[in-house]
Parts: structure tokens; sequence; C-alpha cells
């Protein structure tokens, strides 16, 4: 908490009527600027029940969000101790503009996923590696797939070399996915080795045998401009893997704020990552890299108005970043510090916006997520035993960004749900004429303040009788294989309510 310096003593009448003047003149310069509404600072929801701690969420290709945490739960409990090897794992639909709906439970009955990583298939399906295995640190070897639609069904993958436990995970430009870091055994002994899922019909890990580094638990991993896999963190190095072969890491330029862990990433604009907050005591400082440069730097830009640890870092469809959540206060996880307030980052101005104030403090164990309707799902936030943690939220909030309060949305009548790069597709609007951009963000699967798999790309349209001729990207690298939400923007910024679409 912020302390203030005991001013000099005065004589009460002049306090009086210095007191007065100011009250005054405050008065006056209330009345004449009103409060700003949610069109300037957005709006949260009543905060709703939600069937767990919402330690990971995904937004699935059919548009409803998986939840999931730990074992802990009566129902997976004998006498006191835990069953190893099964989660709770919930479906929910969030009709557009709408509270939480249905409730579905598909346990995983195999795998304790808690911890894990994940990331999407070009297919859709979602993989997950390893989680909680007996203890924290112990990483499991288990992958495993969880397929959607009329069946959701969770089926085995093949086992990874070694146990992972806090890993990152990230789609590659070919449709693999690479798995780095984790912790492995009881001891915390750190998963060195990158692997990576071959999609092919082996359907096998490949492990990069040269790149062997030990990397700080859920390191922040963006598919660069290059095909390269970039790490922003939490170390103040940044690196490049190259995850052909047999793999070869490489350094690209050092951050200035140092080690910050559970702060966030993200990556925007086709190849630029914004890095806030973290570290301990938590910092409010913001970097930005550019990727597409010859020679890529780190950059520091105006701070946030509050320093973060445990946060969320959320890509909207208009291209700027909101951040939600975290402690101003020292330690891991220090519930006394929480910040209420989110902050909005533009990256046209490279300034920080305050906005609303949610209910709840979101701290380790916190998530948020975009959501089709452009709105941001924003759960969870846990007490780990022996921390000075806040409580177990079995609850969300969902927030309005300020461009939701600003008139009418495009809607889009009808647009396929698959495409391929390069290939123009038509979407059914009786909106294009006010049509102003046409993007899309990839569908989130977040976990520990890090989205593993939010980008959006910004896509080229021309208007045309009924709609608009839109035209997918043409390089993988700036959009790996996927499913993606497709949204109309018009001249105030309003997203239209997106369709997901799938490129490969």
């Amino acid at each position: 908490m912020n302390q203030r310096a005991t001013p000099p003593s005065r004589p009460l009448a002049s306090i009086l009527v210095f007191s007065t003047v100011v009250a005054g003149a405050m008065d006056a310069a209330l009345a004449a600027k009103p409060s700003p509404g949610p069109a300037t600072t957005g709006q949260w929801s009543p905060v709703y029940p939600w069937p767990d701690v919402a330690i990971h969420l995904h937004v699935l290709p059919d548009g409803r969000v998986l939840s999931y945490s730990d074992d802990d739960h009566p129902d997976y409990h004998v006498n006191g101790s835990r069953l190893e090897g099964q989660a709770r794992a919930f479906l929910i639909d969030l009709p557009a503009g709408a509270p939480p709906g249905t409730v579905e439970e598909i346990p995983n009955t195999r795998t304790n996923l808690f911890c894990s990583g994940h990331s999407f298939l070009p297919d859709g399906r979602l993989l997950v590696m390893g989680g909680h295995k007996g203890r924290d640190g112990w990483g499991d070897t288990e992958t495993n797939l969880l397929s959607y639609g009329t069946n959701y069904l969770w089926s085995p993958g093949p086992d990874m070399a070694e146990g992972r436990w806090y890993p990152t995970a990230v789609t590659l430009a070919n449709g693999e996915v690479l798995v780095v870091s984790g912790a492995k055994d009881p001891d915390y002994t750190n998963n060195d080795l990158p692997e990576v899922y071959q999609t092919n019909s082996t359907g096998t890990w490949r492990a990069l045998s040269s790149a062997r580094r030990a990397l700080p638990l859920y390191p922040y991993l963006h598919v660069a401009p290059n095909g390269r896999v970039f790490v922003a963190g939490p170390d103040a190095t940044t690196l490049y893997l190259e995850a052909s072969g047999s793999g070869a890491w490489s350094t690209v330029a050092s951050r200035s704020g140092g080690f910050r862990d559970y702060g966030s990433s993200v990556l925007f604009d086709d190849g630029r990552v914004l890095v806030m907050g973290g570290g301990d005591p938590p910092t409010k400082i913001a970097e930005v890299i550019d990727l597409r440069a010859a020679s890529p730097v780190w950059r520091t830009v105006r701070t946030m108005r509050y320093a973060r640890r445990q946060t969320n870092a959320t890509l909207l469809p208009d291209g700027k970043i909101l951040v939600t959540g975290g402690t101003s206060g020292g330690g891991f996880n220090n519930a006394s510090g929480a910040v209420y307030t989110a902050e909005q980052w533009d990256p046209a101005s490279e300034r920080w916006t305050t906005l609303a104030s949610a209910q709840v403090g979101r701290l380790y164990h916190s998530t948020a997520l975009l959501l089709p309707d452009g709105r941001v799902l924003s759960a969870g936030g846990g007490r780990p035993a022996g921390t000075n943690g806040g409580a177990d939220n079995e609850n969300v909030e969902i927030f309005s960004p300020p461009y939701l309060f600003k008139g009418a949305r495009p809607t889009i009548v009808s647009a396929p749900t698959t495409a391929s790069y390069g290939s123009t597709f038509f979407v059914e609007t009786p909106d294009g004429t006010s049509v102003s951009s046409v993007t899309w963000v990839r569908l989130s699967t977040v976990t520990h303040g890090f989205n593993m798999g939010q980008r959006m790309n910004r896509l080229g349209f021309t208007r045309v009788t009924g709609g608009l001729q839109v035209t997918a990207p043409s390089d993988a690298r700036l959009c790996p294989p996927g499913h993606y939400m497709l949204f109309l923007l018009n001249g105030n910024g309003v997203p239209s309510v997106a369709r997901i679409v799938g490129i490969r």
C-alpha cells in the first residue's frame, strides 16, 4: 500500500479555508466533467458460480469453454487421500452476451491434468501434455487428446520421454506441437529436453536432442515470423529455438526488466511481443520487441499504472491488450495487494488506459480469455498451501470492453468453417459498407498467467454484394494452422460476434 508523508502542521483556520476552496473547485470540476461510463472504462458482469477453480481454460472450436483444475474434490478422495490419475473437467456454454449456461462434466480418468501444458492441433483437438503425478514438481509423462463436437472424448496420446509439470507448448507453422520445460520428479528437476509432437501418420514425439536447455517453469513461447520459436521470458535473456531436426538455440536480445516470473507476454501484429509485469517485488514495467527487425531489440514503453504479479493478458479483436488481476504486493501470492482495476494497452499509441474494476481478486491460478462474442472471461484464483494467497474462487466475472458500448455491432450471417492459406472466402453480412477491418484471433488455451494459443492476424478484404470477400493469411509462420475467431469491426471499433474458422 502507498504511504503518505505527514504534512507540516498549520493553524486550523487556514486549513478550513483551504479545504473549503479546494472542495468547491473539485465540486465544480466534477459537475463540468461527468464520470466516465462503460464506453470509456468497460463494464464487469456480476460474479457467477463456476464448477471449479478455473486453473486451465480453453475455448474449443465449437465455442464452448473447457475448464479443469486439480483432482482436489471429495469424489476423488478415499480416506482423505487423493486418487491420483484423475482430473475433473467441465464444458460450459457461454451464449453471446449471456451468463454461463449449461455445464457438462467430462472427467479424465487417466491423468491428473493439473499444471499441464496444452495446445490445439490443426484439426481442433486439444493436446494436453503432462500433469500432476503424486506431488508438486513431479510431472507426468502422459499426454491426452480431447476431441470435440457431437462427442467430447479423452483419448491417450503417446508418452513423452520424461515427465512435465508446468511446461509450455505452442503449435508450429507445420502443425506440429513443441513442448519445453516442466519439472519431472519430486525434486523439481527441470526437464531440459524439448520435444515435438508429430502430426504425421506416426503421431509420435521427436526429441530435440541437440537443444537441451533448462528453462524456467511455464516460459513464454511464441512462433516468430521466421518460423522459429521465440522465448520471451521469464528470463531477461530471450532466445530463439529452431525446432527442426535435432534443434538449436540462439540468443536474440536481453530485456532490461530482469527475471520476471508470473508476468505475462502477448504476440501481436505478426511479430511484435509485449511483456508486462511479473517479478518479486512485482513491477509495472512493459517492454516491446519487433521480431520482424533484422536485429530485434527490446524497448521499454510506458509502464502500467499498477505493478502486477500473477496477472493475465488478453488479446482483443481490435488488437488492444487487456490486463486483468494480479497483485502489487511482494511475495509469491500476496492477496493484500490484489489489483482489481483492469488496464488496456493500445499498440498504436503505446499507452495504457485504466478501465473498470472487478469485484474478485484474481491471483495465483487465475485465468482470462477472449470469448467469441468479444467479452473476456476472468476466472479462478486459488490459495496454494503454505502461502499468503487468497481464497479459492469457484466463480467467474465477464468483462465487456469499451467497444461493446459504442453502438450497434456488425453481424455475420454466414462464413465458411474452413479456409486454406492464401484463399479468398465469402462472409455474408448486411453491414459490409460499415466494416473497417477484419481480424481473427486464435483460440485461447491459458494457465498460470500465460495464454499458449492467442495471436491475431489482420485480414485483407473487399466489399461485394451481400458481404465481404476476405483473404486468408498466406504464411503459416504468421498464422499457424488451427482455429481462429473471425471478427468484423466497424468504424467505431465495435466487433461482431465471431465465427470460428479453421485454417490448414
